[in-house]
């Protein structure tokens, strides 16, 4: 694969054998990324779970102390009574009927979260084909499924991301940005691995987490020795 010159620099600074402490890898992280806008940095989290089976699926959603650095496009589906309710709340787009049509007809795709009220779910189940594959349809787990819209938009346009299992055991999520520095980095990193570590299923066995490494988008991994917060 070839690799651009400012990647080669910055791979310099990464010991590819070594565990870093989450403080010190995120430091490397902010040094290593020499790209002209501001990189989103990434944590990939293995687990030693299968989640082909149900009792070990490890999903959930977090609101980061420091947000993501990027504000969510949030669709609700609600009655049209409480449409006035989403958008004064922060929603971009709110419907329902209509905007299932939109969605099958249109190929409607301009967001980044859907919420949806418990008594739309029956019309919004319709969409699972297009978007499950998606990560966008709505779950009571990850909070999306909710009588309370305005706290749901509120948390979620105030950072809130969701963390789930792929199906090679891998939980991908965004942390932040490289503005933000190590620290914030690092508190971001500490609220979601506890929480991953909170959702541990009682049939996980061995270890927990195999592995942890953080990265921003045009720069090299870093590996975490995420063993210190177990």
């Amino acid at each position: 694969m070839f690799r651009g010159k400012n990647y080669k620099e910055a791979a310099k600074l990464v010991e590819k054998s070594t565990l870093y402490d989450a403080a010190e890898a995120f430091g490397i992280v902010v040094s290593a990324a020499k790209a002209k806008f501001d990189e989103t940095v990434e944590l990939h989290i293995k687990l030693g779970v299968d989640s082909r089976h149900a009792d070990q699926q490890v999903r959930g959603a977090i609101v980061l102390p420091h947000g993501t650095g990027k504000t969510s496009r949030v669709l609700v589906f609600c009655k049209d009574e409480r449409i006035q309710e989403a958008t004064d709340a922060g929603a971009d787009f709110a419907g329902g009927a209509d905007l299932v049509d939109r969605i099958q007809k249109e190929n409607f795709f301009d967001y980044d979260v859907v919420v949806a009220t418990p008594d739309m779910m029956g019309v919004v189940g319709r969409l699972g084909r297009v978007l499950g594959p998606k990560g966008l349809m709505p779950t009571p787990k990850a909070g999306t499924v909710t009588a309370n819209i305005a706290q749901a938009i509120s948390e979620i346009k105030a950072g809130k991301i969701e963390y789930r299992l792929d199906k090679t055991n891998i939980i991908h999520c965004p942390i932040g940005k490289v503005s933000f520095g190590a620290e914030k980095l690092n508190d971001n990193y500490n609220a979601l691995v506890q929480a991953v570590i909170r959702a541990k299923p009682a049939a996980a066995k061995g270890q927990y987490i195999r592995s942890c490494v953080t990265a921003s988008t045009m720069g090299p991994g870093v590996k975490i020795n995420a063993q210190k917060q177990i």
